[in-house]
């Protein structure tokens, strides 16, 4: 066991973890080359944890591996992202419904410490806002108790980063911390929805949260006015 209590990671998902860590930030851009001997001298790793990084990225549709011509950073699209939040949007939901009926105290508690650390701060980071956004949704998703849903939408919610990334990206300096302290209070509603086990009402705030939030990023990548309506 690790010094955290959990088992060592493997090679493979180690290589993993920093591959995808590099092309959702947009280190590794859309369309860009990925070069295996290069990954194989940054990350001090070999050809095998590589390769078996490089195929789970491809099934999450992180890459695009194209026999003898290469393997590329899948590229991004509008047509990509409302497609993809057509998804989410509904199995986000059901996911907020099972948690409502499936979760614990534990669950509740453990999102709670996630939001708490929002209290106080007057600005957040995008690191913050998203570690933040990231640990609420994989707390219900755990708690929906279906491995099925969980493992789909965690293969969905890191193509979401990326987008949200090209959304920062767009805005530079020009963040709006209103959007970002009503996106935490929607998180907030939603758990008190979820700690009082009201599937439906989870469900509807979820869905209204993640389409308002799909409109927000549609709006930057188009050049519009970008306003997050209140879940």
């Amino acid at each position: 066991m690790g010094a955290s209590g959990h088992p060592p990671r493997s090679l493979s998902e180690q290589a993993y973890e920093a591959l995808r860590q590099r092309i959702v930030t947009l280190v590794l851009a859309p369309n860009a080359v990925v070069d295996e001997a290069q990954l194989q001298r940054e990350l001090g790793l070999g050809r095998t944890p590589i390769r078996e990084a490089l195929k789970r990225l491809e099934l999450e549709r992180l890459i695009t591996i194209i026999p003898r011509r290469g393997i590329f950073v899948t590229p991004i699209n509008l047509t990509d992202l409302q497609r993809l939040y057509e998804v989410r949007v509904n199995l986000e939901g059901l996911a907020a419904e099972l948690a409502a009926q499936r979760g614990t105290a534990v669950h509740w508690q453990e999102m709670a410490l996630i939001l708490d650390q929002a209290a106080g701060l007057d600005t957040f980071s995008a690191a913050q806002l998203i570690a933040i956004d990231e640990g609420c949704h994989r707390i219900i998703y755990q708690a929906a108790d279906n491995q099925f849903l969980q493992q789909t939408l965690t293969a969905l919610f890191p193509l979401s980063l990326r987008l949200w990334h090209v959304a920062l990206a767009r805005l530079g300096d020009k963040k709006d911390s209103i959007i970002e302290y009503q996106h935490i209070v929607e998180h907030q509603v939603i758990l008190a929805a979820l700690q009082a086990g009201d599937a439906p009402a989870a469900a509807d705030l979820m869905r209204r949260h993640v389409a308002a939030y799909q409109q927000y990023i549609e709006n930057i990548i188009l050049g519009k006015s970008a306003q997050l309506q209140a879940a």
